[in-house]
């Protein structure tokens, strides 16, 4: 993503250093479960992390945006049928590789637990008696429900990718941060170019109406006139469809590669 948004990035993956000349920048590559901690401190102005690690690590980083992807849920697991709601685990032992985020979590919900730290595998702790039940990222459930775990209670957080700045720091983030969202923008969509007969125009706004409104130029043949909108790339084929059943014609599609919003 930052190559896409202009930036200079490694070419070994074992660099943990490079320098963007041209935009005065320093990147660092580091331990995912470490930047928040560098940023914190004020160390380095601004990083990317998962809203899990940050909240995890304490630090005083702040996040400025969820930038919406590397997603996660984090849940509850116990043995199949020992547990059915947070109370259960009053005086339990819970297996974790997020103990300040499980730590946090319960403390609000009042309730007092032994908290295991663990690094990995954490739903094998059960099974080998370290744990009572395990709180852990769940996807499909499947290595849980391999482990003979089944989900339980609230949902613990719902994390993703963060834009993250060290405190009063605010405002070193903004050139970076349109520039990654134009690179979101421009990998969820497509450039929509079409004819349309003047009198569904309104009709054809209503199947692509863009960000804030579609382009609408005229053509040399007076009943007819040329539309451009921002359509999702999920919805490339419905969307031409539609507009091909309504009257519209010449629909082509065009990649974006780079946007600001």
């Amino acid at each position: 993503m930052l190559k896409e948004a202009g930036y200079t990035v490694r070419r070994d993956p074992k660099d943990l250093h490079v320098v963007d000349q041209a935009h005065n920048i320093e990147f660092f590559y580091l331990r995912p479960r470490d930047i928040a901690t560098y940023v914190g401190s004020g160390s380095l102005d601004v990083g990317f992390t998962g809203l899990d690690l940050l909240l995890d690590s304490r630090s005083k980083a702040v996040s400025v945006a969820d930038l919406g992807f590397g997603g996660s849920t984090f849940r509850f697991a116990g043995p199949v049928g020992k547990f059915s709601q947070l109370s259960d685990l009053s005086g339990k032992r819970v297996a974790t590789a997020y103990p300040h985020l499980v730590e946090d979590f319960l403390k609000n919900q009042d309730i007092k637990v032994e908290l295991v730290q663990l690094d990995g595998a954490v739903e094998v702790a059960v099974q080998l008696g370290v744990a009572d039940a395990v709180a852990d990222v769940v996807s499909t459930g499947n290595t849980l429900r391999q482990a003979g775990l089944e989900i339980f209670g609230p949902v613990i957080l719902q994390s993703s990718a963060q834009l993250i700045v060290a405190p009063g720091n605010q405002d070193e983030h903004t050139q970076l941060l349109r520039r990654m969202q134009g690179v979101l923008v421009a990998r969820e969509y497509v450039i929509f170019d079409y004819d349309c007969p003047t009198g569904l125009v309104d009709q054809a706004s209503a199947i692509t109406p863009g960000i804030e409104s579609p382009t609408i130029s005229p053509l040399r043949d007076a009943d007819w006139v040329a539309v451009r909108a921002l359509v999702k790339t999920s919805e490339i084929n419905a969307k031409m469809d539609k507009l091909y059943e309504l009257g519209a014609r010449a629909i082509l599609v065009s990649a974006i590669h780079a946007a600001r919003i």
